[in-house]
């Protein structure tokens, strides 16, 4: 069974997947197609979240049968992998890359968080996917050249592809829900006559003192920059 309880197989087979023509083999020519599909299941996720996307809701959108759509995807596994690498055919890379490869993987990644932010359900499917498509695959083929420079194996050039993506997906999550959250002045305020009360208590000074550091910018926007420089600037190459 799939996870929303339609007859569904137990893995997704990349071959199947991504090596084989998205239309059926046999049986009339389709009203629709796979790509018509995927679509329709992205929008149903940009607009009303991933919980949204089933098999049924998909083939409601489409006007199809449900049964009929078994032969494009046979589970909502298979249908996740198409939705990820379909958004990912968005994702634009500059070329070649410049050769100051901490600064191209600034700029990667900060196209990932956009490309994220577009599509907020990004960051809960990227952490069960598996399976690298034709997308996914021409934007790691950039970042793998961009890390070049740093003399890495392979291995660890793709460690690093996956540590960025990780972090951004992170990052990205915390910032949605943060965005769905309603801070009201009244509530931020309270919220600091707190902190402030816990750092005068004695029992943390450690704390104290972060506290009475400089404030920093706290866009998101800035956030994200300062973060992002943190993680790359310390990446070891050796």
């Amino acid at each position: 069974m799939s996870s929303d309880g339609t007859p569904g197989t137990t893995g997704v087979d990349p071959a199947q997947l991504w090596l084989r023509s998205g239309e059926p083999r046999r049986g009339r020519r389709p009203s629709f197609s796979r790509e018509a599909i995927t679509a329709a299941a992205v929008a149903l996720a940009d607009a009303e979240g991933l919980e949204a996307v089933t098999m049924r809701r998909v083939a409601a959108e489409i006007g199809a049968g449900v049964m009929s759509l078994y032969s494009y995807a046979p589970d909502k596994e298979t249908l996740l992998e198409l939705m990820v690498d379909h958004v990912s055919g968005e994702l634009t890379t500059p070329a070649p890359p410049s050769g100051d490869w901490r600064a191209d993987l600034k700029a990667i990644a900060h196209t990932q968080r956009a490309h994220m932010l577009r599509h907020p359900w990004l960051p809960a499917a990227l952490s069960t996917r598996r399976v690298p498509g034709p997308n996914t695959l021409a934007f790691l083929e950039h970042t793998l050249a961009v890390l070049r420079p740093t003399g890495l194996d392979g291995a660890a050039k793709l460690e690093i592809f996956a540590q960025l993506t990780a972090f951004v997906a992170g990052h990205v999550a915390h910032e949605v829900a943060q965005a769905a959250v309603s801070r009201s002045p009244d509530r931020a305020a309270a919220e600091a006559r707190y902190l402030a009360a816990v750092a005068a208590d004695g029992h943390h000074p450690e704390l104290a003192e972060a506290l009475s550091a400089p404030v920093r910018p706290v866009t998101a926007e800035a956030t994200f920059t300062r973060f992002l420089g943190r993680l790359i600037d310390g990446l070891d190459t050796e």
